[in-house]
């Protein structure tokens, strides 16, 4: 009994440590990013491409992402949560999705950011084969939307470094 009490814990703070990671994140690279995209005239002035969301989906879009990524990370076991490589890819997603913004919206460094984004999307698919002895597993269902909406997000950048 003492240990599906202590497993159940264990499972709540991973939760809410990874909940605050991810979301804290996002707050950190919109922070670095310096102007929000509808204050940043540089943004506002870049050729764009014809399928760029409106504003608001993005918002909607990463605030759903990182809460089924934190449910993803939480369904592993606790003993996962802290393997090196775990910790590893990990860090370097964490890492991407943080500097991608000020690369791209503060320093404008359009290519730099598409690379970004597959450096991001290729963490992703090592960290979901390195935790999962499937690959196609009901897992992927939970953080196939990251992997989905960063294939969206190269195809907007991309389009702005090849018509810029």
């Amino acid at each position: 009994m003492d240990f599906q009490v202590s497993f159940k814990m264990k499972r709540i703070l991973i939760f809410f440590l990874f909940l605050i990671l991810n979301f804290g994140a996002l707050a950190l690279g919109s922070w670095l990013m310096g102007a929000s995209p509808v204050e940043n005239q540089w943004y506002i002035d870049l050729n764009k491409a014809p399928w760029t969301p409106p504003g608001w989906v993005f918002g909607v879009a990463w605030t759903s992402i990182m809460l089924l990524f934190t449910i993803y990370i939480t369904v592993l076991h606790p003993r996962v949560v802290i393997q090196p490589k775990f910790i590893l890819l990990f860090g370097v997603q964490w890492l991407l999705n943080i500097l991608w913004n000020p690369v791209f919206f503060h320093y404008h460094f359009l290519f730099s950011g598409m690379v970004m984004i597959v450096l991001l999307l290729v963490s992703l698919l090592l960290l979901h084969h390195q935790l999962n002895k499937q690959f196609f597993n009901w897992r992927l269902l939970l953080v196939l939307p990251y992997m989905l909406w960063l294939c969206v997000a190269f195809s907007l950048n991309a389009f702005s470094w090849w018509a810029n």
